[in-house]
C-alpha cells in the first residue's frame, strides 16, 4: 500500500435541496437553534453558503465532487455526509448507523457509482448499519477523529457513538481506539457532546482540541499523551470557542501540495491571535461564512466534507 496520508485533496460534498432544522437530531445536538425564517428562505441561504464554500475550496485547488441531494428523500441534514460514509486508502468504504431515522435515508449507493465513474477504485464496503436495529450508533467521522497516519481513532462516547462499535471499526480498519467522554454545559448541566468533531480536529502535525470538555482528568491525560506521542502540537480552545464551532475544522490539501485548515468564518472570528499564529505555523487558514447551516444544522465546515482517500483505478 502507498504511504499513509492524513489529509486529502479530494472532498465529497452534498448540495442541499431541502435544508432545514432537523427536529429528530435536535434532541441531543445542543448546537442547533431555531432560525426565524421560512424553510424556503433557510434552504436558499444554505445553498448560497454551500456554493460559496465550494468555490473557495476549488479556488485553492481542492478537488470537490458535488452531488445534489434528492428532494423526495426528505433529508434535511444531507449536507453533512461525513456522518454516514468514510473512504479509505485501501479502496474500502464504511457505512455507518445513524441515530436519527430520517438521516438513514441519506445513505446513497449511487454516490459510490459516481466516484467509480470518476476513476476511483472501491474494493469493499464495510456496513455497520445493522446496528440501528439494536439502537446502537456510530456516526462516521463525526464521532471518529481519525489519525490515519498513526492509526488512531479518537472518539468521545455519546448516544451517537457506541463503544463496542468504535472497537469493531478499529479492529476492521486497524486503528487503535482512544476513547473518552466529552461534555458541554447545557442549562447548567454537563451533557455529552453529540459528535467528537465539534471538540477536536487532528491535522498532520497538530491538533486543535477543547480539553475543558473532557471532565475526567485521567481521560484528558490519556488523550494529551496520545497526541504528544505522535509529536502533535496541541492547540487548545475554550468551551466558549467550541460553541462557535472552533473545534470543527479539517485540514485539506490544495494545489501544489499546499495545506489549509478549513473552518467557518464564525469559528475563525472566535480564535485568538496566538491560536491563529499557532495554526499558521503549519498551514494557511481557509474560512467561509456558514451562519444558517451552523444555526439550523448544528454542524459546520468539517461536517460538510467527506474526505475521499480512495485510490485511482
Amino acid at each position: 500500500m502507498k504511504k499513509l496520508q492524513q489529509i486529502t485533496n479530494h472532498i465529497l460534498m452534498i448540495r442541499p435541496v431541502a435544508f432545514e432544522m432537523n427536529e429528530e437530531t435536535a434532541v441531543n445536538n445542543y448546537f442547533q437553534q431555531k432560525f426565524e425564517a421560512t424553510n424556503e428562505v433557510v434552504n436558499q441561504k444554505a445553498q448560497e453558503e454551500f456554493d460559496a464554500f465550494v468555490e473557495k475550496l476549488r479556488k485553492q485547488g481542492v478537488t470537490v465532487t458535488v452531488v445534489d441531494d434528492i428532494k423526495e428523500n426528505k433529508t434535511p441534514d444531507s449536507i453533512f455526509p461525513n456522518n454516514w460514509i468514510s473512504f479509505h486508502q485501501d479502496g474500502s468504504v464504511a457505512l455507518y448507523p445513524m441515530f436519527a431515522e430520517n438521516r438513514r435515508r441519506e445513505r446513497r449507493m449511487d454516490i459510490l457509482d459516481t466516484l467509480e465513474e470518476k476513476g476511483y477504485e472501491i474494493t469493499s464496503v464495510v456496513d455497520y448499519t445493522d446496528a440501528e436495529t439494536d439502537g446502537l450508533y456510530l456516526e462516521g467521522t463525526g464521532n471518529l477523529i481519525l489519525d490515519r497516519k498513526n492509526r488512531k481513532a479518537y472518539c468521545a462516547l455519546s448516544p451517537r457513538a457506541d463503544e463496542d462499535l468504535v472497537i469493531e471499526f478499529c479492529e476492521d480498519f486497524e486503528f487503535m481506539p482512544v476513547i473518552f467522554h466529552a461534555n458541554q454545559t447545557v442549562a447548567g448541566e454537563r451533557k455529552a457532546i453529540y459528535h467528537t468533531n465539534v471538540m477536536m480536529c487532528v491535522a498532520e502535525n497538530f491538533a486543535v482540541i477543547c480539553l475543558d470538555t473532557i471532565d475526567d482528568k485521567k481521560e484528558q491525560k490519556h488523550v494529551v499523551e496520545s497526541l504528544q506521542d505522535d509529536n502533535k502540537e496541541i492547540i487548545k480552545i475554550s468551551e466558549e470557542q467550541m460553541h462557535e464551532f472552533a473545534g470543527n475544522m479539517l485540514q485539506v490539501r490544495g494545489a501544489f501540495d499546499k495545506k489549509f485548515l478549513v473552518m467557518s468564518s464564525r469559528a475563525y472570528r472566535s480564535l485568538k491571535q496566538e491560536q491563529i499564529s499557532a495554526i499558521e505555523k503549519h498551514c494557511e487558514i481557509l474560512h467561509s461564512e456558514l451562519e444558517v447551516i451552523e444555526i439550523c444544522g448544528g454542524g459546520s465546515a468539517r461536517c460538510m466534507m467527506a474526505e475521499v482517500f480512495l485510490p485511482k483505478a
